[in-house]
């Protein structure tokens, strides 16, 4: 093998060590921004062309015979002449229609189930409005999930729908809404107050209220003047929960629901053609079944009913929500499975008569967005980016077939998708985020039950132009047609699981395949079971035991480093007789580096012997980067303290300083390469400081013109690979540096080569027998021993 100087090994080593960390990040920037293949769509796609002219699945087939249809619009439908032989999917004539009362408006109402107190036997607040029975918001429990962005005062959600204010009302914020638990509820304001002003700054709306919060800190006392009393109200402010579920401009709230199919009319179909998404209010002429206000019939702490009477089409329906309990003594068990709303559809017929009927039911919207700028998801598949909330469905497989914003937002998906439930029943769909989901699982009553037709992912707001992985993502299910006859209730339960992505709790509710560490998960398993080991029973500070993490890693490793070192050593000090080898053969590169090898083996050199440590240690550490994208209990963990900012957040950067006032946008925007975020990161700046410092100081003075061209040229990729690690972790920072300052320090207390040490190992015909080299005596049997007395490979060259 040919060597040329000790530069160039030391060049090829670092180039290595930062080609390889380089090219894992651009992959990763890479796949993010990237718009996915057609080629990588699921299986189900495959069977859609084929069952694109099949009937639907009617009550009066036997089942397993039905497939999709493409559906035809109303008009189309009626055009249509049959002859009462050929529609065997019609209800037996009935009498007239008894006379229903047609509904009234329902005024708009807010109603929460659960609470946000850590004492209460509920790991959620749940905010539902009645327009559409829609759910607004879920707030997640306790201090485990916070906003991670937000570090204001919290006085709670107290606003759902700012148009639905009274036009009579006086200036001021309105109060739709106070849920249990929160700093709102505590203080003793209710819906109908109205805040003037707090701390004596005029309050105009609910733009104001937050504009004027956004300068308070959790503990703060503020007074709040209410236009409707005489006395004001004093709130001590908390931290702001994590919001699973919220409201997200204009888009639609989770779980909208309308009919697909009443008796002969039938929903135009959801395909979507050439032109964009499908109309996401789509319903029945008349019909506002998504948009309107349903009469609220009942509401316990944990049970709300909404109910819709549609005396025109004689079908009533109805939805239910009820919202899990922890069992007593189960408050502090993180895994406890109480994580979830169980939904109920109910279709009944107000006329008497029987009905063909089927429903479209949306799935949730407004997953958490929080650094969007620095997060990134683990895709499943090879060069194919994903989203920050992206659709998934299982249809009994081990994971999940993942549908990503990206092809979301590019209208990848223009018609319905087949769902083949005489083959192959739906487990569960949902939309998944970084470190929480929120799923929605059917409860069948009986096993060969057929439930759905198709379903279409949708994206249920603007797309992003420059950052499509933002999209606001959901999904939209039909469900089969049904007969309803007059004397019964039609019912289809759902359990919407929506909280944290932990694995325990996951296997509880059969979602264990949405938790995917990547093709490093052998590696990233065991990194998090050590990192939960030292912070749960050690050192109980996850920055710590990153830190720990690196000794043992290191400790490990430290045969291989150590004879890593020494070869560095050894290299430096036969680099003048390289030098003379290399003027002896200029003119000869074989012989070069036949003399060159030979030269390696007098001393018992390996020049690739410092890539094994690299080898080893890249494992480790894309399987600490992947732990850090996917373990949500590093989500939130802080260095030093939670109360301040700074590190606070060890799955994200460190946010030394907000610069985003004095920044231009171009860096400020969080997109591309030079979008380096709204924050200033000091860790990524500590970490490349001490990749130079290392390689400044062992790396040996440059030999010649092309040594020192080599040594630039890794400098410029240091300073590189520092806008690609700007964004990174500040847990994998702390790895970094942690490791970085353990090779500085074996570099440094490591005993030096000496001349004579290095004189009496280059005596020829030395022998396994001889005299052992001083500087080596430590070292194994393999490395004290020159290799003199083995048969040489090549002749002695004079």
């Amino acid at each position: 093998m040919q060597q040329d100087s000790s530069e160039g090994i030391w060049g090829r080593y670092l180039l290595f060590i930062v080609l390889s960390i380089a090219v894992l990040a651009a992959h990763a920037y890479w796949t993010r921004s990237r718009s996915p293949q057609k080629a990588g769509r699921p299986l189900e796609v495959a069977h859609q062309e084929a069952g694109a002219g099949k009937q639907e699945g009617e009550p009066t087939r036997p089942p397993g015979k039905s497939a999709p249809e493409r559906e035809l619009a109303v008009s189309e439908q009626k055009k249509r002449a049959q002859k009462p032989s050929e529609k065997p999917d019609k209800p037996a004539e009935k009498p007239e229609k008894p006379a229903v009362a047609e509904e009234p408006n329902y005024p708009d109402v807010f109603v929460t189930l659960g609470s946000l107190d850590p004492e209460a036997p509920y790991r959620m607040l749940v905010t539902l409005t009645s327009r559409g029975a829609a759910v607004a918001r879920v707030e997640l429990t306790g201090r485990r999930y916070r906003d991670v962005e937000d570090r204001s005062g919290y006085l709670g959600q107290l606003v759902v729908r700012d148009a639905a204010r009274p036009a009579d009302s006086p200036t001021g914020c309105p109060v739709q809404v106070v849920g249990p638990g929160t700093p709102a509820f505590a203080a003793g304001l209710r819906p109908g107050d109205v805040i003037a002003a707090v701390d004596g700054q005029a309050v105009r709306d609910w733009i104001g209220l937050q504009a004027i919060l956004t300068s308070t800190r959790p503990g703060q006392r503020v007074q709040l003047t209410l236009a409707n009393r005489k006395q004001p109200v004093t709130v001590t402010l908390g931290r702001r929960p994590l919001e699973v579920l919220r409201p997200e401009g204009a888009d639609p709230l989770s779980f909208l629901m309308t009919l697909a199919r009443v008796d002969d009319q039938r929903l135009g179909g959801t395909d979507t053609g050439d032109e964009g998404p499908p109309p996401l209010d789509r319903e029945f002429e008349g019909l506002d079944l998504r948009t309107g206000n349903w009469q609220l019939v009942a509401h316990e702490e944990d049970r709300v009913v909404f109910r819709r009477r549609l005396a025109r089409l004689g079908i009533e329906l109805e939805k239910t929500y009820r919202l899990a309990r922890v069992a007593e003594g189960e408050q502090a068990n993180p895994d406890y499975p109480a994580y979830h709303l169980d939904l109920e559809v109910a279709l009944r017929s107000l006329d008497g008569r029987d009905h063909l009927v089927a429903y479209e039911l949306d799935g949730p919207t407004g997953l958490p967005l929080e650094g969007w700028w620095y997060a990134s998801k683990v895709s499943h598949y090879w060069f194919k980016g994903v989203g920050l909330r992206d659709v998934i469905a299982s249809f009994g497989a081990a994971e999940p077939n993942v549908y990503s914003a990206v092809e979301i937002a590019h209208n990848e998906w223009r018609k319905p998708i087949p769902i083949e439930e005489a083959r192959v029943k739906l487990a569960f769909v949902g939309v998944d985020a970084q470190y929480f989901s929120a799923v929605m699982i059917p409860q069948r009553q009986r096993p060969e039950e057929l439930a759905f037709v198709d379903w279409l992912p949708l994206a249920v707001g603007p797309v992003p132009k420059d950052v499509p992985t933002k999209t606001n993502t959901s999904f939209r299910l039909r469900s089969t047609v049904r007969q309803l006859a007059a004397d019964v209730t039609l019912r289809e339960s759902f359990r919407v699981f929506v909280g944290p992505k932990r694995p325990s709790l996951l296997e509880s509710y059969g979602l264990r395949g949405i938790l995917y560490y990547g093709y490093f998960w052998w590696a990233a398993r065991p990194m998090l079971w050590l990192l939960h080991f030292f912070h749960d029973h050690l050192v109980f500070n996850y920055g710590l035991a990153i830190i720990l993490l690196t000794v043992v890693v290191r400790g490990c490793m430290f045969p291989l480093s150590r004879k890593q070192a020494l070869g560095a050593q050894k290299m430096q000090e036969i680099q003048p007789e390289l030098k003379r080898l290399k003027e002896k053969y200029k003119n000869d590169l074989q012989a070069l580096g036949r003399a060159q090898r030979e030269l390696f083996a007098k001393y018992n050199y390996n020049p690739w012997g410092g890539c094994l440590i690299v080898f080893l240690q890249l494992p480790i550490f894309v399987g600490l980067y992947r732990a850090l994208m996917v373990d949500v209990e590093l989500r939130g963990a802080a260095l030093l303290s939670e109360k301040i900012r700074w590190a606070s957040n060890l799955a994200g950067p460190d946010m030394l300083l907000d610069w985003s006032g004095w920044m231009p946008s171009f860096i400020t925007s969080g997109v591309g390469l030079f979008g380096l975020g709204p924050y200033l990161n000091i860790l990524p700046i500590v970490t490349v400081a001490l990749f130079l410092w290392q390689q400044k100081k062992f790396m040996p003075p440059p030999a010649d013109e092309q040594a020192a061209l080599n040594m630039k040229i890794m400098q410029y990729m240091m300073i590189f690979m520092g806008l690609l690690f700007y964004k990174v972790a500040s847990g994998l920072c702390i790895y970094f540096i942690a490791s970085t300052l353990w090779s500085i320090a074996e570099r440094k207390f490591l005993p030096k080569l000496t001349p004579a040490a290095l004189d009496q190992a280059r005596v020829p015909g030395k022998t396994a027998g001889d005299k052992v080299i001083p500087y080596l005596a430590g070292a194994p049997e393999k490395e004290r021993v020159r290799r003199g007395s083995k048969k040489r490979r090549f002749p002695r060259k004079g």
